[in-house]
């Protein structure tokens, strides 16, 4: 019933941008918070960005403040990450997932619901 879908991925240069973008159906948007994951191999799954249910206020991991940006048009359904600067270190894919019950969350135990993922490579 719920279906998450992320786009936008690409390979980029460091320093360059990229939006990806969640599509959410099958639940009523605005009553979740949202939240953006991402894994490389070899390392643990991290909280990149999140963002609460309702009035949409967004926070950000310290390694992403001041160059990650997250959005929600709760009309369309939608969550958008604007990427700037972004390093080689950023390279993983990146999950959107959806939490239900709680007003924000970038805990990933909260999360229930999970999209497939994007691929993000910055190359140096």
């Amino acid at each position: 019933e719920v279906h998450i879908v992320e786009s936008g991925g690409d390979l980029v240069q460091a320093g360059g941008s990229l939006r990806l973008s969640c599509v959410v159906s099958g639940f009523t948007f605005d009553d979740y918070a949202i939240g953006w994951f991402r894994q490389a191999p070899g390392n643990e799954r991290e909280g990149v960005a999140c963002i609460s249910r309702s009035d949409g206020s967004p926070y950000c991991a310290d390694s992403v403040k001041g160059r990650f940006t997250i959005s929600r048009d709760n009309a369309k359904n939608t969550v958008d990450l604007q990427m700037n600067s972004l390093k080689p270190e950023d390279t993983g894919v990146y999950y959107c997932a959806a939490a239900d019950g709680i007003y924000v969350s970038i805990l990933e135990y909260d999360y229930k619901y999970w999209g497939q993922g994007t691929q993000v490579t910055v190359s140096p």
